[in-house]
């Protein structure tokens, strides 16, 4: 292209524009906006409401917040939390092993145990245990009200609901793993612990995490429910002291934020161990 053709071609700042070129608007959301607004003042008013109601007596929530009977309640509803949700997911890997076996009859029992515990309210289940000794008054020789106290009740209840929805979330994770890839490596000669713990198990973990997560919370919030058949828990102490001091809605409320504070901090442990395991993936934030 010679000087004079390159001399003839306008540059973009003597490039003419189109008087026809649209202008982009932002869209206004003056609906949204109003939502917002009303939403914000409903808040505030619930909040200063809270804070200013002399009837939930905040002075008597802090005197019990960190008392020695709520931190022994809340010290066995986190030791009760954790025993059932490791007996809960281990028996429940059982059960997923069951339903995913080829044998039929493995199949039968991992899916008649989920579907008889899904059915059965956990407080029906509790009371049930706790009479127990109704139908068997003793146990190898040994009465069965000695052999199942309160607690020992709780944990086998909270662990038997528990394992029936461990095992479908196992389960879950297990099959959503490409089918393609354990192919893969058995074609590669990896043994099947192999493929299990490096190809089956980080994969499956992603679809493992979030309603195990959730499985954790509920279970926290769940074990107040053993309050019903005398198990000192964090919800059973306050119990204990309201009906001692007549003081109900400030000993809610301690129980109230005790369960507010864990789940939060649970929460966020969940937010990154799914983090974790959601590395390489689109997902991943």
């Amino acid at each position: 292209m010679s000087s004079d053709t390159l001399a003839k071609i306008p540059t973009a700042a003597e490039t003419p524009e189109p008087a026809d070129v649209p202008r982009i608007v932002p869209q206004r959301r003056y609906g949204q906006w109003a939502a917002a607004v009303v939403v914000l003042a409903l808040l505030g008013l619930a909040v200063n409401s809270v804070l200013r109601n002399e009837a939930f007596q905040w002075d008597v929530v802090a005197d019990w917040f960190t008392s020695d009977s709520v931190l022994r309640g809340l010290w066995l509803t986190l030791w009760l939390t954790s025993v059932v949700m490791v007996l809960g997911f281990a028996l429940g890997t059982l059960l997923a092993v069951f339903r995913l076996s080829a044998n039929p009859v493995l199949r039968a029992v991992g899916w008649g145990y989920v579907w008889l515990f899904r059915s059965i309210p956990i407080l029906v289940q509790l009371l049930l245990w706790f009479n127990i000794g109704a139908l068997y008054p003793q146990v190898f020789g040994v009465k069965t009200v000695n052999l199942l106290t309160p607690v020992a009740v709780a944990v086998v209840g909270l662990t038997l609901h528990e394992a029936a929805y461990a095992a479908e979330v196992v389960r879950g994770g297990v099959l959503s793993v490409d089918r393609g890839q354990i192919e893969a490596a058995q074609a590669l000669g990896l043994s099947r612990w192999r493929r299990w713990r490096r190809i089956v198990l980080p994969q499956a973990m992603r679809a493992i995490v979030p309603p195990a997560g959730n499985m954790l919370i509920g279970t926290l919030k769940g074990t107040s429910i053993v309050s019903v058949i005398a198990v000192n828990d964090l919800l059973f102490s306050a119990q204990l002291i309201y009906h001692r001091t007549y003081q109900v809605i400030p000993l809610l409320m301690v129980a109230t934020l005790w369960y507010a504070v864990i789940t939060s901090l649970l929460g966020i442990g969940q937010y990154y161990v799914e983090k974790h395991y959601a590395r390489g993936t689109e997902n991943a934030r």
